[in-house]
Parts: C-alpha cells; structure tokens; sequence
C-alpha cells in the first residue's frame, strides 16, 4: 500500500455565496459542508491524511468542529489559506511530508463526492503519475467569439471535478512555478510543466457548491438519501 494524502481547499470568505459564512461551513441537516467533505474521504480511507488550507479567519471555527465532531484528529492537519487557490494549494502541499505518496486536492464545497470517484482518482494517479475526475456534458454547447457563435461538438467537451490527485514530487514542482492566472485548478498548474493530464470518471453529484442555486440542489439530494 502507498500513503495517501488529501488537501481539502476550503479558503473562501462567502463572497460569491453573498454571505457572512463561507459556503464550506454553512450547515445542511445540522451538519457543516466541510465536515461531509471530510467524512467523504475518511470513509473511503480510514488512514488517509488530510490537511484542510483554510483562511485565517476562520482556523479556530474550523478546529471546533473538528474537535466537537469528527474521530479521527489525529490524521487531520490545518494550514492557512493564501489569497489565491494557487497560494492555498501551496501552502498545504508544504504539509506533505512523503514524496513518493499521492496527494489528492479537493474542494472543500464538494460534499457529494463519491468513493468511486476517489477511487478512481487515486488509482489513476498511481498508475499514471495524475488523474482528474470528469464527467460528460449533456447538453448543447456554443462557442461565442466577437459576438459571432458557433455550435461546437459537446463530445469534445469534460466538465472537470475534484479530487485531482498526482504523485506529491510532480505536483510539488509545478507549485515552484510562479502564479499564472491561466491556473484555474491543480491540473493546469501541472499541464503548465508539459506533462499530460489523465482523466477518470467522476460522478454528477459531485457539484461543487459556488451558488445559493448550488446549494438548493446539494440540499435537496441529501434529503433523498
């Protein structure tokens, strides 16, 4: 067996949500968003390590409910946010202590994440050095340039999700790059060195909670479990 780690980038301040609580620690059925992420992971590995990159604000917030509500403290590590989700990745990445392990990097607002996802993730970041979960798009898309469109081929097309997990030596050296604004996940910042980003096969709930729009539907599948 190899090591496994797990950043879970959960720096937000609620500004998008247009909220006082970051979206990763509004409650659904009594219940923080981070803490179901958290437990996403545990439940697929008991022994995986996970270092949650939050905002300074809100370490203590966070420390509380991982006091008051999860078992396994002693496999669960804090590192402090940056102003960027390049800096927040960094800084946890710092935390990673195995060069020779596979790290995963998930969105703390992704609570439904499945354990076939991970394991998907996981597996093929061990066989194939990176793997990003996607999933296909259903529906009809349009490129738009210079208010002229275009239909395009959906098939073409992934919507990407998390985790994204790599082998820790690479994912570290492309963190040694300096911030591009190109870097819109993990996988570019990786890509950005010229090595190829490997795909598996995510699961649709797996949404990543950006919207109050968002968070209904997250709501609203967790009442149907």
């Amino acid at each position: 067996m190899y090591q496994k780690f797990v950043i879970i980038v959960a720096g937000g301040t609620g500004s998008r949500m247009q909220s006082k609580t970051p979206k990763q620690f509004i409650e659904i059925n009594g219940e923080a968003i981070v803490v179901r992420t958290i437990k996403a992971f545990l439940n697929y590995d008991a022994g995986i390590k996970i270092i949650i990159s939050v905002h300074t604000d809100f370490k203590i917030h966070l420390q509380k409910l991982i006091d008051t509500q999860l078992a396994a403290k002693n496999n669960i590590t804090i590192a402090i946010g940056g102003d960027t989700r390049f800096q927040s990745v960094k800084n946890g990445l710092a935390f990673v202590d195995e060069d020779t392990a596979i790290v995963g990097i998930h969105d703390a607002a992704r609570p439904l994440v499945s354990i076939k996802t991970i394991t998907n993730a996981f597996k093929g970041a061990k066989e194939m050095g990176n793997a990003t979960p996607c999933i296909a798009i259903n529906e009809s898309l349009r490129s738009v340039t210079n208010h002229k469109n275009s239909s395009v081929n959906r098939n073409d097309f992934k919507i990407i999700q998390t985790p994204q997990c790599f082998l820790v030596s690479k994912i570290k050296q492309a963190f040694t790059q300096e911030y591009n604004p190109t870097f819109t996940d993990d996988a570019t910042v990786l890509e950005a060195m010229g090595e190829h980003i490997n795909l598996v096969e995510g699961n649709i709930e797996n949404i990543k909670i950006t919207t109050q729009f968002d968070l209904s539907i997250v709501k609203a599948l967790l009442d149907n479990e």
